[in-house]
């Protein structure tokens, strides 16, 4: 272990920053985790490069959101879960200091990681995820918020 792992806690993640839910319709979905129960649309935006349009609704002050993920088009992995499953619960979303280093770490540990290096995610946040088939069937997400981001 060099010194740059020093900064890395030993349990790796700092927080649950999402769950993402698959939702067939965005704007529906934002009313209803509004009106019935009470979180607050904190951010929207379409990523053309994960087929999504999404929304982060954050739960009370936790500083937590709910991720709720509409597919862009057919073809996109979101529209192909719920083709699978049906709306719900898509994927957990931890948040790390470093992805990179977590990402070294899990594979030195034996897990798939689905990209070779961190992609944007929302907010331009640098992400990556663990393959479902390694972490007991769950899509887990690794998410380095942005540094204008980070608490």
């Amino acid at each position: 272990m060099g010194p740059m792992t020093l900064e890395i806690p030993d349990h790796l993640f700092t927080a649950i920053d999402h769950v993402g839910m698959a939702v067939p319709d965005l704007d529906e979905a934002i009313a209803f985790y509004r009106d019935t129960f009470g979180m607050t649309l904190a951010h929207e935006e379409t990523n053309q490069e994960q087929g999504v349009r999404e929304a982060m609704m954050a739960v009370g002050e936790s500083g937590s959101h709910v991720q709720l993920l509409a597919p862009l088009s057919e073809e996109s992995t979101i529209a192909k879960f719920i083709g699978r499953n049906g709306p719900g619960c898509q994927q957990v979303a931890y948040r790390v200091i470093d992805v990179e280093q977590v990402s070294a770490i899990l594979r030195e540990r034996g897990l798939r990681l689905l990209y070779d290096a961190p992609k944007r995610g929302t907010s331009d946040s640098r992400i990556n995820f663990v393959h479902p088939k390694d972490a007991g069937g769950v899509l887990v997400e690794l998410v380095e918020p942005a540094a204008s981001a980070a608490h």
